[in-house]
């Protein structure tokens, strides 16, 4: 299941990516506009941007703003940034791998196969959305 974190960060990166090129805005706006508690989305823009989505510039007129074009900005990267890995075990994970404590031998592991086949099928969708398909 996708995290509140994640949800939020993608909504958030969404709504910022709808504004015309190069508008910045302020937390509160998108706060309110997403209905994310401020503090909550202050912490996941600030992931974000130390990931390099996204840019901020404070004082007046500040605010985030994305630092590629929206279609640049693939759903694998926003998802591994705030979520992690993007496997559900980490047996089939291609960046996060570990192997797991239960399993003896990965090769005969029926959920081991069938993770592999739902690993590449998530990862085929991430990597052909980006930001702007969710405009």
């Amino acid at each position: 299941m996708l995290s509140k974190k994640t949800k939020y960060g993608i909504k958030a990166l969404t709504f910022i990516a709808r504004q015309e090129k190069g508008v910045k805005v302020q937390i509160a706006t998108i706060s309110e506009s997403e209905n994310i508690s401020h503090k909550f989305l202050e912490s996941i823009l600030l992931t974000l941007r130390k990931a390099g989505i996204l840019g901020a510039k404070k004082g007046k007129g500040g605010g985030y703003y994305l630092i590629q074009d929206a279609s640049e900005v693939e759903m694998t990267k926003v998802i591994r940034t705030l979520e992690g890995p993007i496997a559900m075990v980490p047996c089939v994970s291609l960046n996060f791998y570990e192997k797991c404590a239960d399993c003896p031998d990965e090769d005969k592991c029926s959920v081991h196969k069938l993770m592999i086949q739902v690993r590449d099928n998530t990862l085929n969708v991430l990597r052909n959305t980006s930001l702007a398909d969710l405009v």
